[in-house]
């Protein structure tokens, strides 16, 4: 039954350990992060605002119906006139002060003897308007082409940005991934080390019942291997922190381990710098065309706007007013010219152009600013690959002297004080080696990125 009990426990916890790749962490990651799916959007403000842009340019179609009842005379007679009904007998006029006035024409026949109501007191009478009205530029100053000029720059603009957070999340996934598998690595040495200090303890107890060494030297490996167990501690918690960071990138809680370094390979001795590969730099480029054109698009005022105004209805005192001979065209252009503003539009146009030099400052600014980052980030690659080559010598041959000093401890030939402090020190290089190789492969992940690269373009 115990046997069993192990198998189901040893099978459970198969099933539900999950150790991944950093191409698995990456793609979570890409697919997952909440973040840069906030991010996205903007992308799809900015096509919404081209879109909106471009939409102008056709201009509006509405259609109106209005429905009045009125027995105001003026009111009355507008009415009439405008449903084709209006006749000089709705002036007062009779057929006796002038034949043939208050007749009227219907359907092309004459009909005569119509006579009016009181001119000041007309009865109620309703009318329903229906019409369409087309509204359209014709002349913006060229202000609605460079409105969709700087629409369809923000997409490009939004566009870069998204590409670099998608680049610099790939660097935060891979200090978390990479961040855990050295945690890992110290907790793996820890407990080499605890080993080691165990024996220690072991070995002095022994010595000590024989009457070979005093019992501070017990006491002295105890309280080592105490100190070793606060070390494990502390590994294990920094690998759970990292394993939570990653879970947080990712999206996914179902994350328990990782697999080995991921290592990024960057030839320094070929590296070219252009600038123009970097997405942040592609962002920046596009917002300052973007200023240059609002430029343009502040001079627009300074030109006349000219639009144009297409209306076609009918008018009738009855809901079912479609008819030809009740209905209307109407076509107009208008013109409009700013004359004088106090300065509003000099002001503006002033704003806008500062604006772009202000902008044009930051470019340049930032151009100097990458060929620096790529400059350091080669001379911290070049320096930690070195540093990494130091330490990993610097580890074995700490663990060749602790070999010895442990065999001498054996011989009488050192103290357990001594002993333990070369075991600090074997114990102190391998982190600084493990710790060495974590910030090579940060190191080279910062220079590819500073280079406008990917850190997964040879991720398999």
């Amino acid at each position: 039954m115990l046997k069993k009990t192990i198998v189901i426990a040893t099978l459970s916890s198969t099933i539900f350990a999950n150790t991944i790749s950093f191409s698995t962490a990456y793609e979570l990651a890409m697919k997952n992060n909440h973040e840069l799916k906030a991010k996205k959007i903007s992308i799809e403000n900015a096509k919404l605002d081209l879109s909106t842009a471009d939409g102008y340019n056709y201009g509006t179609l509405k259609f109106n119906e209005n429905i009045a009842r009125s027995n105001n005379a003026l009111t009355v007679f507008g009415m009439k006139l405008m449903s084709r009904e209006a006749s000089f007998g709705d002036f007062g006029f009779n057929s006796t002060d002038f034949p043939k006035l208050n007749t009227m024409i219907v359907n092309g026949q004459e009909i005569a003897d119509v006579e009016p109501d009181d001119l000041n007191n007309p009865g109620f009478r309703n009318n329903f308007e229906t019409k369409f009205t087309y509204e359209f530029p014709i002349f913006t100053g060229f202000k609605l082409s460079s409105a969709k000029d700087m629409a369809r720059l923000q997409v490009k603009a939004n566009k870069a940005k998204y590409t670099y957070d998608k680049k610099q999340l790939g660097l935060e996934v891979l200090k978390a991934y990479n961040g855990a598998v050295a945690a890992r690595y110290f907790i793996e040495a820890t407990k080499e080390a605890k080993k080691a200090t165990s024996s220690f303890v072991n070995f002095a107890s022994e010595m000590y019942k024989e009457g070979y060494v005093t019992n501070i030297d017990v006491k002295q490996a105890q309280v080592y291997d105490m100190k070793i167990n606060s070390m494990l501690l502390e590994a294990k918690n920094k690998h759970s922190l990292a394993i939570a960071y990653l879970k947080f990138l990712t999206s996914s809680n179902d994350i328990t381990s990782v697999k080995d370094f991921k290592e990024i390979d960057v030839d320094t001795s070929k590296i070219k710098i252009d600038v123009e590969n970097r997405d942040d730099y592609k962002w920046m480029k596009a917002n300052t065309e973007t200023m240059k054109k609002k430029v343009d698009f502040e001079k627009s005022a300074s030109y006349p706007m000219v639009g144009g105004h297409l209306e076609y209805g009918f008018n009738d005192n009855k809901l079912n007013n479609i008819d030809q001979d009740k209905d209307y065209v109407t076509g107009a252009v208008g013109l409009e010219y700013k004359i004088f503003d106090a300065g509003t539009t000099t002001n503006a146009i002033k704003k806008a152009k500062l604006e772009y030099l202000k902008t044009n400052h930051y470019l340049q600014h930032m151009k100097n600013g990458i060929k620096l980052q790529v400059q350091k980030a080669i001379l911290t690659l070049q320096t930690k690959k070195s540093v990494l080559k130091e330490k990993q010598n610097a580890s074995i041959m700490e663990d060749e002297i602790l070999e010895q000093s442990n065999e001498m401890y054996k011989n009488q030939l050192l103290k357990m004080s001594d002993l333990l402090m070369q075991e600090a020190k074997a114990q102190k290089a391998k982190a600084e080696a493990i710790m060495a190789k974590y910030e090579v492969t940060i190191a080279a992940a910062e220079l590819k990125l500073a280079l406008g690269q990917s850190i997964v373009q040879d991720n398999k």
